[in-house]
C-alpha cells in the first residue's frame, strides 16, 4: 500500500486541477469546466488564507501527485463550519486513497486554532463513491440538499463530522 502525504497546494499545481477536468472527473459535478475556470480555480488555491482554507495536493510518496482535498470556512446550520471537498486522479482510484486522504485533512482541521466544531461534506446524492468516503470516515449523514453547482441543479448529500478532539474516531 502506497504511503500517502499531504502538501500545500503550490503554482506548480494547475497541471493537476486540468488532468481532474475531464469529463469522467466532473460526472457529479454538472460537467467540466472552461480552461479559464480552471485558471482561476488554481488561483483561489494559491490565494486561500489559512486562517480560513487550506487546499493540499494528495501524494503517493512512489507515483507523485494523485489528487487533491482541502478544506475552507462556510456557515452551516446558522454557525461556521469547515466544508471539505476532494478529487482522487483515475488511476489511484478505487484503492481507498480518497479515504485515507481525507483521514488527513480531517487530522489538521481538528488542529486548525479556530476550532470549529464541524467539517461538512456535499457529495451528490448519485455519487457514490464520495458518499462512501464520507460513511468511512466517521461522517454522519444528515439529509439531502437541493442546490446551484456551476450554473445547474445539484442535489446533493449532507454529511458532517464533529472535529472536536473528545469526539473519537470511527474507521471501518
Amino acid at each position: 500500500m502506497e504511503t500517502l502525504r499531504l502538501r500545500p497546494w503550490s503554482d506548480d499545481d494547475l497541471p493537476l486541477l486540468r488532468a481532474a477536468n475531464t469529463a469522467d472527473m466532473t460526472t457529479h459535478l454538472n460537467g467540466p469546466e472552461s480552461e479559464q475556470q480552471v485558471r482561476d480555480r488554481h488561483r483561489r488555491y494559491l490565494d486561500l488564507d489559512p486562517a480560513e482554507a487550506k487546499m493540499f495536493v494528495v501524494v503517493d510518496d512512489e507515483s507523485g501527485p494523485v489528487g487533491a482535498v482541502g478544506y475552507w470556512t462556510v456557515e452551516w446550520h446558522g454557525e461556521p463550519a469547515f466544508e471539505t471537498g476532494w478529487f482522487v486522479l483515475p488511476a489511484a482510484q478505487g484503492r481507498g486513497v480518497a479515504s485515507r486522504a481525507l483521514w488527513l485533512v480531517i487530522d489538521d482541521a481538528r488542529r486548525h486554532p479556530s476550532g470549529l466544531r464541524h467539517l461538512v461534506a456535499f457529495p451528490s446524492v448519485e455519487n457514490a463513491a464520495s458518499n462512501g468516503v464520507c460513511r468511512r470516515a466517521g461522517f454522519s449523514l444528515v439529509g439531502s440538499v437541493p442546490g446551484q453547482f456551476r450554473g445547474s441543479e445539484l442535489r446533493s448529500h449532507e454529511w458532517a463530522l464533529d472535529l472536536h478532539p473528545d469526539h473519537a474516531r470511527l474507521e471501518s
